[in-house]
């Protein structure tokens, strides 16, 4: 299997390239390699697959920057595996192709069978969850085929029948003096049939609202704001078109112990200066429990010390982040009067210059 071709030579275009300019790529090179163009050339269908996989790509500012980081396996942490086949390319680039092939006369193969919609749903989960991953059931509000009229949108007992007006090609033909120009039919909206008695059940939309629970499962090491993508269960398509995709949005709720950097976590512990100076054994969170700490003698304040492998599972990989714990020197604000004198005795043993200090309550009372 030869391998992929990097996404922004498939366009032309650089690295930093702007949106603008990766969308007029990709529509220059899906106008000439457009399946209906070159019916006999499979190696065009093949280039308009790849083009169209590398715009969804580069188009996406979270696919984009995996892609920029991981290279062709980025993208697939984001739920992205490719095309499947031309008919989903133009369900999910409708636009494009409406507004680039509508008026050409090889508009994307409107009468035939369509993908369903995309459905995008958001689901919260503790950071905890993020770092070890779960299984998680979610229900899904989706439209599915009519029982009644099973998906055809006529009535019991009657079917859908042929447009008059475009002879049920879902296309009309318009000449202007040389010109040839063939659009969608206004009357059956390219669908090539129309229903004169429409399903009382679905008012001869063909589907109806419903809820479907489903179990995901999200990965370890997933993060706020990233996508996971579940084929097929997203909106369902239309004559005998395949179903849309299900992304479920994932947002992470934030712990107040740990700052998350990639896979890695930040920690703040806090010591007094007597602990810096002289060394201790603290309790400090991590992702699984609370473990004991040996901070040496003369620790710093700013200081930071690295737990190797205690981070984040990283995503789709093997290993784990770090855990940096970062140390935080506390001074006494209240010193009793014998406190103040060992630290004054204190700071005269290492030569230091320092002011009286707090007095006690006795030697207020003295006038000392």
């Amino acid at each position: 299997m030869p391998a992929k071709r990097d996404y922004y030579e498939v366009l032309g275009v650089e690295k930093g390239a702007a949106l603008s300019d990766i969308k007029r790529a990709y529509r220059k090179l899906a106008l000439k390699y457009h399946p209906d163009r070159n019916p006999d050339d499979p190696s065009a269908e093949e280039k308009f697959k790849e083009a169209a996989e590398a715009f969804e790509v580069l188009s996406d500012d979270q696919k984009r920057q995996l892609y920029d980081q991981y290279g062709h396996e980025g993208p697939s942490r984001a739920g992205f595996s490719g095309f499947h086949g031309t008919d989903e390319i133009f369900s999910r680039f409708g636009d494009l192709f409406g507004d680039l092939f509508g008026n050409l006369g090889f508009g994307g193969r409107r009468g035939g069978p369509r993908r369903g919609a995309d459905i995008k749903m958001r689901v919260d989960i503790p950071f905890a969850e993020a770092v070890s991953g779960i299984e998680r059931e979610i229900t899904v509000p989706r439209r599915d085929s009519c029982d009644t009229c099973d998906g055809s949108g006529a009535a019991p007992g009657t079917s859908p029948e042929a447009c008059v007006q475009c002879g049920g090609n879902g296309q009309v033909v318009h000449r202007q003096g040389f010109f040839v120009v063939q659009t969608t039919c206004p009357r059956c909206h390219g669908n090539g049939t129309v229903i004169t008695k429409p399903c009382s059940t679905c008012a001869g939309t063909g589907t109806v609202q419903t809820e479907t629970t489903l179990k995901i499962n999200i990965p370890p090491g997933v993060d706020d704001g990233q996508t996971l993508r579940i084929p097929r269960r997203g909106q369902p398509g239309e004559k005998g078109g395949p179903p849309g995709n299900l992304y479920v949005v994932i947002a992470v709720q934030e712990d107040p112990r740990f700052i998350r950097e990639e896979f890695d976590i930040h920690t703040k512990v806090s010591i007094t200066m007597f602990q810096a100076a002289l060394g201790c054994t603290i309790m400090i969170p991590t992702l699984e429990e609370d473990v004991e700490l040996t901070i040496e003698p003369g620790a710093q304040p700013g200081e930071i010390i690295t737990r190797r492998g205690k981070g984040i599972p990283v995503l789709g990989g093997r290993g784990r982040g770090d855990q940096h714990i970062h140390i935080e020197v506390t001074v006494p604000k209240k010193l009793t009067g014998e406190q103040n004198d060992l630290m004054q005795q204190l700071a005269a043993s290492f030569g230091d210059a320092v002011g009286p200090g707090r007095k006690g309550f006795v030697d207020r009372l003295l006038g000392r």
